[in-house]
């Protein structure tokens, strides 16, 4: 940002608009620096359109996951662009709520009103939120592939006298009808139009494609409706056997091999691993299915009963095959349809794949006999009808593919909640997906031809070399670089130490080693020493999240930390009866970062108010919760207050009393390394990376809570 401030400063004196460069923080901590821009500073209602710059890894294009509402931006960025990169898909992913994250131009669009543009980079997303995510690993020509885009689409927008309204509501409105398509050309030519154009397209081909079908099975008869049928058939039995197979080594991988997730620091190998069975399953479902058709038209040649048997036999197995390729075809086109009706943006693939293959088979059809088919024109006509779909999906599949193993390494919000298998499935899924849409057309040409027993025996050798990669661990899971996400936290627990209790309890404290990646932490450990036990006998609960399954060491734990360190809960007043009000006083001590989680199934509102409670840092009002649960997430500089006051206001009707049930939960941070922490960071394995985010403790943290019956 500030290469570009320099590149725009040297041209300013000819802009008709201005340009705000805005450095801000604290987005981890809920897009905070964001949110106090558009609600405070006096030029945010001048916006007239918002850039957001992002980074989900090191590398990689700088690419538009995010656009609009108003298509201005994305259009006139296509225009000046000299590298463009931008996939709708990625905003469709996003939007759908998949992605459980937010950025800056969230803030942007949704609070202010504005339109403009959400950039990422998408490479290496392994090293997001850990120590690894620095400066050394950033490529240099992700930084000029921004840097060229930008300062184009800066130039253009500054001296444009047609920027959008901003804030206006209406316009915005209007646009939400009118949004951009958009997807780029091997990063060197970007299409974008209008969601109108789109409508009219998709209505157009849909309409004649269920007239075409329609015609043909009516012309055909019960014969044809039948083959339509048991074509279908054979698309599901594809579907099936292809996500099994891959789904079934899924399952397998964390039997076999140290880590469930092995493919982390070489993504190649998912190829090998989850494409080859699930190609194997989807060439042998589909085989099935046209083993069924050779048999049924075999059954009713129609007017082919003057031919030989012989030629007959053939006449079947090539109606089969054409059958099973337009099944291919009305698999797309039932995407085609339900992407249209639910206006999805990325609902384009769904027309190349159905076109461009579409024509391809209907010059077949029109230029060749059925009979005496020239096998090497007919491949070579169809590879170019695929080529334009290939063209538009194969980039996207792999980087999608990339994007989603780069998310293993933090996949795991709740350490010791999520199966091991779930990320080797969610994985081999999206890979047996990808093959059964991209392939289908190809895989319809096989079941005629040499290649059948070619295909089963190369994907049968590319898995068994990838197994014996993974499980021999010739090729490690994480490397320094690609490391294993883990939190490594000196714990003192002293739930229950509030002032009622007299201080009856002492605290409990223990170094807590959790990781957000699938898998145990046994050989971690062996390698740190230090008298670490590994299980799930130890709940922590951290407010923002919580770990079922841990290791941890007591040695020499009570050093490093005091008494006095540890927050206080002080019930100050408890005012019981039809409208119970209590009071409480919370001082985080030597702590200026911290969580809180209030029960909102017991409290019906509260009000947050500095010590003294001269000002009010919380209002009343509608509050809302998580799992009942309200939860408040505080992070202030080096003379911020400790102390605080809370108002409760119970519900009329509360009736939990249960002593280990919980009115408040409270987790302090320090950014202190104690001795036993020290020694444990120094032996830590050089594959393992510290997992930093709003919601992750520090080094030093203090548990402390209040139980409902105060």
């Amino acid at each position: 940002m500030l290469e570009l401030a320099r590149g725009v400063s040297q041209w300013a004196h000819g802009f008709k608009n201005a340009i705000i460069f805005l450095f801000n923080t604290g987005e981890e901590e809920g897009l905070n620096g964001a949110h106090s821009f558009i609600s405070q500073h006096p030029w945010s209602d001048s916006i007239r359109i918002a850039i957001d710059l992002e980074a989900m890894g090191i590398g990689g294009k700088s690419s538009i996951f995010q656009a609009g509402p108003d298509p201005w931006a994305i259009e006139k960025f296509a225009l000046v662009a000299k590298y463009p990169s931008a996939q709708i898909i990625s905003q469709d992913i996003f939007t759908s709520g998949a992605i459980k994250s937010a950025t800056d131009f969230q803030v942007y669009k949704e609070l202010a009103g504005l339109s403009g543009l959400d950039f990422a980079f998408a490479d290496n997303t392994a090293v997001y939120h850990t120590k690894n995510d620095k400066l050394s690993l950033l490529k240099p020509g992700s930084l000029q592939h921004l840097g060229e885009n930008m300062l184009a689409f800066l130039f253009h927008s500054a001296t444009s006298p047609s920027l959008p309204k901003g804030n206006d509501m209406e316009s915005n409105i209007k646009s939400n009808q009118d949004t951009a398509i958009y997807f780029d050309i091997l990063g060197t030519y970007k299409v974008t139009f209008r969601q109108q154009i789109a409508n009219m397209l998709y209505n157009s081909v849909i309409l004649q494609s269920l007239l075409i079908w329609i015609t043909s099975v009516v012309m055909g008869g019960f014969s044809a409706a039948l083959s339509l049928a048991l074509s279908c058939f054979s698309i599901v039995l594809m579907w099936i056997c292809s996500v099994s197979f891959a789904s079934v080594v899924a399952l397998v991988i964390p039997l076999v091999t140290y880590s469930p997730v092995p493919y982390i620091s070489s993504p190649w190998l998912v190829a090998g691993l989850f494409g080859a069975p699930a190609l194997l399953g989807a060439f042998l479902g589909q085989h099935v299915g046209y083993r069924l058709l050779v048999l049924y038209l075999s059954r009713t040649s129609g007017g082919r009963r003057g031919l030989p048997a012989n030629l007959q036999a053939n006449v079947a197995k090539l109606d089969a095959e054409r059958w099973l390729y337009k099944s291919g075809l009305l698999q797309w086109l039932v995407l085609l349809v339900v992407g249209n009706y639910y206006k999805i943006g990325s609902t384009y693939l769904a027309l190349a794949w159905l076109m461009s293959p579409a024509f391809a088979y209907g010059l077949l059809e029109a230029t060749l006999s059925p009979v005496r088919l020239p096998r090497p024109l007919k491949i070579a006509t169809l590879l170019i009808g695929l080529f334009v779909p290939f063209l538009l999906t194969s980039g996207l599949v792999i980087r999608l593919t990339a994007t989603i193993i780069g998310t293993s390494v933090r996949f795991v919000r709740n350490p010791g909640t999520t199966p091991e298998w779930l990320q080797n499935v969610i994985v081999a899924m999206f890979i047996a997906a990808a093959v059964c849409l991209t392939l289908v057309y190809l895989l319809s040409y096989i079941h005629l031809s040499g290649a059948k027993v070619p295909v089963i025996i190369t994907t049968g050798i590319l898995f068994a070399l990838s197994l014996a990669v993974v499980w021999s661990g010739v090729v490690p899971p994480f490397t320094e670089d690609t490391a294993r996400a883990v939190n490594a936290v000196h714990v003192v627990d002293a739930t229950g130490m509030h002032d009622l209790s007299g201080g009856k309890h002492e605290p409990t404290s223990y170094i807590s080693l959790f990781s957000t990646t699938p898998g145990i932490l046994e050989k971690e450990t062996n390698i740190i020493g230090e008298e670490f036990v590994c299980g799930r006998d130890r709940y922590l609960d951290f407010v923002t999240f919580y770990v079922n399954y841990s290791c941890w060491t007591d040695k020499s734990a009570e050093t490093g930390w005091k008494k006095s360190d540890i927050p206080i809960i002080h019930v100050e007043k408890d005012t019981k009866g039809e409208m119970r009000e209590t009071q409480v006083l919370i001082d985080t001590r030597v702590s200026t970062r911290w969580s809180l989680g209030i029960n909102m199934k017991e409290i019906e509102d509260f009000q947050m108010e500095d010590a003294d409670g001269s000002e009010e840092l919380i209002p009343q009002g509608e509050k809302s919760s998580v799992d009942g649960w309200h939860t408040i997430q505080f992070a202030g500089g080096k003379k911020s207050p400790t102390k605080f006051k809370f108002s409760l206001f119970w519900f009329k009707n509360s009736t939990q009393t249960t002593p280990n049930n919980l009115l408040l939960r409270l987790r302090t941070d320090v950014d202190r390394i104690t001795p036993p922490m020290r020694s444990v960071l120094e032996k830590l394995p050089a594959w393992c990376s510290l997992f930093g985010k709003s919601t992750s403790p520090y080094t030093l943290t203090f548990l402390m809570s209040l139980p409902i019956s105060i």
